[in-house]
């Protein structure tokens, strides 16, 4: 049954299909870092949900998921404090998503913005995986499965969300007394991250990412390609903050906010060149991540160490997710056999 106390259930996750990068450190990884300490909290490495589009090139999913695993421990996500698992070792999460399926139409996951902006990205078209169609309900499945009532997510996902507790209110309407519980989103002060290309959003996908394990070089380059005011053409000019990706990034990465808008003023009224900012951001993106960098290679190393981690949080989860299985087939007077 809902847990009626006033603790909340964290659950997020991520797709295996290559190392995190910044845009997840802003949007999600530091926040778990912090919820870890206040709230039981699951994180789902969700191998199933990264073949809906990679179902041909299997091995690019099942070779991420240390490199995932290595990131969220690099990052501060402590096993002790915060249950990491495997969506394909955990059997009720597909299972919750086929019954979920049969009261979901396709005419409302083809609506929902996030699957249709997606498709258009990567320009399936007909050619359109099924599994990749139908992810919304697997992400449900993926959530209520834990009775995760906060979402850790960017901005880009409350669609899903959203169709998630359409399929809560739904289920529960169907059963004797209510088993799922509705979900709500912890957006991030910064739920969307532009790419270093200017592009709306830092995606694997567009190539337009800094990943955790970048190198100082990696660094350096990426920051000194970024995108700033085309019409900023002299030093002594005015310059344009909105849309310059120097900016955005300050304000997301930059420990002392009032130094940046110090900065912000400096180069609108003129007098502060591109280079100078460039050159600030980056010595605040170097003292982020090369303490990540360095923990990454440590934890990447001992994969072993990676397994135990990942089989214990697994066995953890599967006793809460089967638990939740049960419940939903008792209510809909369906066998329950294991």
């Amino acid at each position: 049954m809902i847990n009626s106390t006033n603790s909340h259930t964290i659950l997020t996750g991520d797709r295996p299909t290559g190392p995190l990068h910044l845009g997840h450190y802003v949007g999600s990884l530091r926040q778990r870092v912090t919820l870890q300490d206040r709230y039981p909290q699951y994180v789902l490495i969700a191998d199933l949900q990264g073949l809906t589009d990679n179902g041909s090139n299997p091995q690019k999913i099942s070779q991420n998921i240390f490199e995932v695993m290595a990131d969220y421990l690099a990052v501060g996500i402590d096993p002790a404090k915060t249950t990491i698992c495997l969506q394909s070792a955990l059997p009720a999460l597909a299972e919750l998503t086929m019954l979920y399926m049969n009261i979901v139409t396709v005419a409302r996951v083809e609506r929902n913005p996030t699957v249709k902006a997606e498709i258009a990205q990567k320009g399936f078209s007909r050619s359109l995986p099924t599994g990749f169609l139908v992810y919304p309900i697997s992400q449900a499945a993926d959530i209520t499965a834990f009775k995760a009532d906060r979402v850790p997510v960017g901005d880009d996902q409350l669609p899903m969300l959203e169709q998630t507790n359409e399929i809560v209110h739904k289920m529960n309407s169907l059963l004797p007394n209510p088993v799922l519980v509705p979900c709500q989103a912890m957006l991030s002060s910064v739920s969307r991250l532009p790419g270093i290309d200017g592009n709306a959003k830092m995606s694997k996908s567009l190539g337009n990412t800094l990943t955790l394990s970048a190198s100082e070089d990696d660094i350096s380059k990426a920051v000194h390609a970024m995108y700033t005011d085309p019409n900023h053409l002299r030093v002594s000019d005015p310059g344009q903050v909105e849309g310059n990706v120097v900016f955005t990034y300050l304000d997301a990465f930059h420990p002392d906010q009032a130094q940046v808008a110090a900065l912000k003023e400096h180069y609108q009224r003129g007098g502060l060149g591109d280079r100078q900012c460039k050159q600030e951001l980056e010595a605040c993106l170097q003292a982020l991540l090369s303490p990540i960098r360095e923990r990454r290679q440590q934890f990447s190393a001992d994969k072993a160490a990676l397994m135990d981690i990942l089989q214990a949080g697994t066995e953890k989860a599967h006793e809460v997710t089967q638990q939740t299985l049960s419940e939903v087939k008792r209510g809909l007077g369906l066998p329950v056999m294991f």
